[in-house]
């Protein structure tokens, strides 16, 4: 589980594609103190496992679901990624907290930059606009994001990026075209998915008692 506190911009040091499996090889710095084997660290929002640890560079393997459902499968030698570890109970959570499981990719099509921020447009799948709200919580590539503005009819919404977290993350690099990891918030998906399941029943219940009444 992580809170969308981005800890650090780590670099992408190698790509290997191998047998299926394509092996992303991480320079985490001091982000790899204490790691072990088998834990979990999200890379631009996405939980992956540690495979093998060499000092700060950590190897993490992505099966074809994580390259195609991600940005992950983009990545390149030198390329760079928001970086969480797992959080423990206890800490601080500044954020919300994340699964680190991507939803799909939010496409950025409008940036505008202004003394002290940057906004930052994006257009996400139409099945994923239900769990959206103006002031809700998102991920996007990792960073819990408060929603500043939300167009249903065009699946889209923007967000305010304050110079703290231009400087700590990699949205400072983000360009009109790129893909971002999208993860909505699970207790508004579970609401809203809840009262849609159960929406039939109750309009069958209620048109029931107006016959009868």
């Amino acid at each position: 589980m992580y809170t969308g506190i981005v800890q650090g911009v780590c670099l992408v040091v190698g790509v290997d594609a191998e047998a299926g499996i394509t092996a992303l090889h991480v320079d985490l710095r001091d982000h790899a103190n204490g790691l072990q084997p088998g834990a979990s660290v999200a890379l631009n929002g996405t939980c992956l496992t540690a495979v093998a640890i060499d000092a700060g560079e950590v190897r993490f393997d992505l099966v074809k679901e994580t390259r195609a459902l991600t940005n992950l499968g983009r990545l390149q030698a030198g390329s760079l990624v928001n970086v969480e570890r797992s959080f423990r109970v206890g800490d601080e959570v500044g954020g919300h907290i994340l699964s680190g499981h991507t939803a799909a990719l939010a496409t950025v099509t409008d940036i505008q930059a202004s003394q002290g921020h940057r906004v930052v447009t994006v257009e996400v799948p139409a099945q994923w606009t239900p769990y959206l709200m103006p002031k809700g919580f998102v991920a996007l590539n990792g960073a819990s994001l408060t929603i500043q503005e939300l167009d249903r009819p065009r699946n889209t919404f923007a967000v305010s990026l304050i110079p703290e977290t231009l400087a700590r993350t990699t949205f400072d690099q983000v360009c009109v075209g790129d893909a971002l990891n999208l993860e909505v918030d699970a207790q508004t998906q579970a609401v809203v998915d809840t009262v849609r399941a159960m929406l039939p029943e109750l309009v069958a219940t209620t048109s029931t008692r107006s016959a009868d009444a």
